[in-house]
């Protein structure tokens, strides 16, 4: 039975676990729901999620919502397969961290960024600038916390790209073609880091489904 990902090609909890199954080099079928027509506020889709979200994953009888318990699922889920995205032992641990810090340190300012600068001028909407001002200033400190921790590892759990990585490419794709890219240029490790990591083949499929959209 494959796998299912109901969701949206410009979502980007929906990218993280698209990005996960191209790591994986698993198969799925991608159920399109139409947010613009607001499908996901509709009875059919809060019958699968009822925060009316995407995305909704299906592995069989298994049903989850919110990407990131998707995407560890299919990690541990399907280890052997792919990309390793998650260790064992002690350095899982360090990795969890990490996890939990891209969710609460960097996304939600990463969010209000990506609303100011690329969504809003999509609908035809003013950007708040004292808002983006703000917001990246928040921004530079968690990228301040970011240097320094990957002057001593490769990537940010460990020494190897794993979900605390992947997590972060779905902002990104979205700010590194905005004047928020200064912030992550201005510091040399995590530039580099983010060129690594936004130059994986798994996230070239991811963009190409956006693409065709």
């Amino acid at each position: 039975m494959v796998m299912k990902v109901h969701g949206a090609v410009l979502s980007t909890a929906a990218m993280r676990v698209f990005a996960t199954l191209y790591e994986k080099d698993l198969e799925f079928e991608f159920v399109p729901v139409d947010m613009g027509a607001g499908e996901h506020k509709q009875e059919r889709f809060l019958a699968l999620n009822p925060f009316g979200q995407v995305p909704f994953f299906e592995d069989g009888d298994l049903k989850l919502f919110e990407s990131r318990a998707i995407t560890k699922y299919i990690a541990h889920q399907y280890k052997d397969k792919g990309t390793q995205l998650v260790c064992e032992g002690k350095p899982m641990a360090t990795v969890s961290m990490w996890m939990e810090v891209e969710a609460h340190q960097f996304d939600p300012v990463a969010s209000k960024l990506q609303w100011e600068i690329v969504y809003k001028p999509m609908f035809g909407m003013a950007t708040d600038a004292a808002v983006v001002e703000e917001n990246e200033a928040k921004l530079a400190k968690v990228l301040d916390v970011y240097e320094a921790r990957l002057s001593q590892s490769k990537y940010l759990g460990c020494d190897c790209f794993t979900l605390a990585d992947l997590h972060h490419q779905p902002a990104l794709t979205n700010l590194m073609g905005t004047q928020v890219k200064k912030l992550f240029d201005a510091r040399p490790k995590v530039s580099a880091w983010v060129a690594d990591i936004m130059a994986r083949p798994a996230l070239a499929k991811v963009l190409a489904m956006r693409n065709q959209k």
